[in-house]
C-alpha cells in the first residue's frame, strides 16, 4: 500500500462510501480504485487527484497533503544516482536489496533520518543563498 493509498482510502471510508461508489463518482473502475489504494497502480493523474479531492470534500490542508502523498506514492521507484558518490550509488542499491526484508519499525525509523538529513540539507541550501 502506498501513503496517498492508504489515506484515500482511510477518507473514503470516513465517508462511508464503498469502492464501488467512489469509483463511479469519479469516472474510474472500482478494480483501478482499489489498486490505487493497493499500491498496485502508479499515482493518480492531476486530474483524476483533484477529481478525488473533490469528491472527498477535504479541507485545504487535507488536499495539500493528498497532493504531496501521491508525490511520494509511486510503487516502482528508480533512483539515479549517476554524478554521484559511490556511497549515494551504494545506499540506493542496499535500499532496493532489503527493503523487503526491513521490519515496518525499521522502514518508519530509516524514513526519519531520512527525512532529518532532508531538512538538514535544504537549511543548509537556505543559508548559502542568504550568503
Amino acid at each position: 500500500m502506498t501513503p496517498f493509498g492508504e489515506k484515500v482510502r482511510a477518507l473514503r471510508r470516513q465517508k462511508g462510501v464503498t469502492q464501488r461508489e467512489m469509483a463511479a463518482a469519479i469516472g474510474v473502475s472500482s478494480a483501478y480504485l482499489s489498486a490505487l489504494e493497493h499500491g498496485r497502480r502508479g499515482r493518480p493523474t492531476w486530474q483524476l487527484l483533484q477529481r478525488i479531492i473533490g469528491y472527498l470534500n477535504v479541507i485545504w490542508d487535507e488536499a495539500e497533503e493528498l497532493q504531496r502523498l501521491a508525490e511520494l506514492s509511486h510503487p516502482k521507484v528508480s533512483v539515479g544516482t549517476a554524478g554521484l558518490g559511490p556511497e549515494a550509488t551504494a545506499l540506493a542499491n542496499r535500499l532496493s536489496e532489503t527493503i523487503a526484508t526491513l521490519s515496518r519499525e525499521d522502514v518508519v525509523h530509516l524514513l526519519a533520518e531520512l527525512e532529518a538529513a532532508s531538512e538538514r540539507a535544504q537549511a543548509a541550501i537556505k543559508a548559502r543563498r542568504r550568503r
